[in-house]
């Protein structure tokens, strides 16, 4: 059953909200504003820095071997990237010979999830309607469960144990004849699960850990009754099965042995000490009593391991090692990709990653800047809420003019910041924002006369 709050805001506080918003408004169109113009600087830099190492790079043929006539120089190479570094994870015990290992955890909790429905109310008061709904959810870390809404759902969050996230890389990574350096090491990423064998007496110091904090949260459980004890089969006497035919002998034989395996294996799992609280199966350490259907308060531990793979490295040679490579603009660069590829493709890949962050950077740029505008001047729209119906005829044409002026204003600072590195793209730019302003002002005011003049010749009256 969802929970609902609701909450009344009156009609002063909400005009003096709205011009409390008119600074965080103006921070917005400034942050905004900066963000289009450090953009497109970054962006220009980025692509002048990849032309220059895209004509600057040489293909390294046998990265096997250390080739003195590359040093200082822009290579690009494929090699298997390996180690001899042992890893453990100290507060498991587990490691391997591996590039990396990583540690991720979760946790089995209610989640709270609100949803708000406002509506404005003859006279300016707002009603906002916020409805609370709860989902068991595993999540990243526990969730404090003391601040819900709801008080059904109030303390029922509980963990078992808390755990970090880590992670570890190996110091000496060889590529080849060559090392990674620490940049290029956290690159690679041809991760697989890692066995689990954690030592025993670690094992039981966990359970019971963990069985404390459950029996504290749910109450003492119930001791399981033993398993009912299969009947045994009455044995015949011999002076009987003597009289019986072969074949009814041979399958009296055969029933006997399966009752002595299944006696066998019930024996030997009464003497086996099985964990109630803590499993590990493959790459998963799991605290909870049953691992397929989990309950609040469990946890879920992943291990990965990165091995050896083969990758693809762009970078400056630095003796036995690497180091980015700096273009004239300033702009650093290296990189590592898994796989085979060339220097070609891996620039391209580049380029295209750049003019994607551009334009993603451009959308939240722009949408910064409309945001800040509507902020500046949403306080006319407050004032007039005494009336819903006109605040919000008000508030839409307020909307569109925000929008276009903020579109028209971004425009222009994308086209004075691209003026500085590409003069013809800038005043392109330039002329489409002045073409915008020209038909919003002009247009726009010759059509609203327009309109006037035949709403006014529709309300003439002809003359007897």
């Amino acid at each position: 059953m969802a929970y609902q709050e609701v909450t009344t805001t009156g009609y002063g506080t909400r005009v003096g909200n709205s011009f409390k918003a008119i600074g965080s408004g103006i921070l917005l169109f400034c942050l905004g504003t900066a963000l289009l113009w450090w953009n497109e600087g970054r962006a220009v830099k980025t692509e002048k820095m990849l032309d220059e190492a895209g004509s600057a790079y040489v293909e390294m043929e046998n990265p096997n071997k250390k080739d003195a006539s590359l040093e200082g120089e822009l290579i690009c190479g494929t090699a298997l990237a390996t180690t001899e570094d042992s890893l453990i994870d100290k507060d498991f015990g587990v490691g391997a010979k591996a590039i990396a290992l990583k540690r991720n955890v979760e946790y089995y909790q209610w989640v709270e999830h609100s949803q708000e429905k406002k509506e404005d109310k003859l006279g300016g008061k707002e009603v906002t309607t916020t409805t609370y709904t709860y989902t068991k959810e595993w999540t990243s870390r526990p969730v404090e469960s003391a601040q819900f809404k709801d008080p059904a759902y109030q303390n029922k969050n509980m963990v078992l144990t808390t755990v970090e996230d880590a992670e570890q890389y190996a110091e000496n990574v060889s590529w080849g004849a060559y090392k990674l350096n620490e940049s290029l090491i956290h690159s690679i990423h041809s991760n697989e699960g890692l066995d689990l064998a954690i030592a025993e007496d670690l094992l039981k110091q966990m359970d019971k850990s963990a069985q404390a904090a459950y029996e504290r949260f749910y109450g003492v459980q119930k001791n399981n009754q033993p398993a009912q004890q299969p009947a045994q089969p009455t044995a015949i006497p011999d002076s009987i099965k003597a009289m019986l035919p072969d074949s009814v002998k041979a399958q009296l034989d055969s029933l006997q042995a399966v009752n002595d395996s299944i006696n066998k294996a019930m024996a030997a799992a009464e003497n086996k000490k099985d964990l109630e609280y803590v499993h590990q199966a493959g790459n998963i350490l799991y605290y909870g009593r049953v691992p397929g259907s989990p309950e609040v308060g469990d946890v879920r531990v992943t291990f990965e391991k990165v091995v050896p793979a083969k990758v693809t490295v762009m970078a400056v040679v630095d003796g036995d090692s690497f180091k980015p490579f700096k273009a004239k603009n300033g702009k650093r660069f290296q990189t590592l990709v898994m796989g085979k590829k060339s220097g070609d493709e891996i620039i391209e890949a580049e380029k295209e990653a750049n003019s994607a962050l551009l334009w993603i950077l451009r959308i939240v740029g722009i949408l910064m800047v409309i945001g800040g505008l509507k902020g500046i001047f949403g306080f006319l729209e407050t004032i007039l809420k005494v009336v819903p119906f006109i605040a919000g005829i008000f508030g839409w044409g307020v909307g569109i003019v925000c929008t276009v002026i903020g579109v028209v204003w971004s425009l222009i600072v994308i086209a004075i910041a691209w003026l500085f590195y590409r003069p013809l793209l800038g005043i392109s730019l330039l002329v489409i924002a002045g073409f915008l302003i020209w038909v919003f002002a002009f247009k726009g005011k010759d059509k609203l006369k327009e309109l006037a003049a035949k709403a006014k010749a529709k309300n003439e009256v002809p003359a007897v």
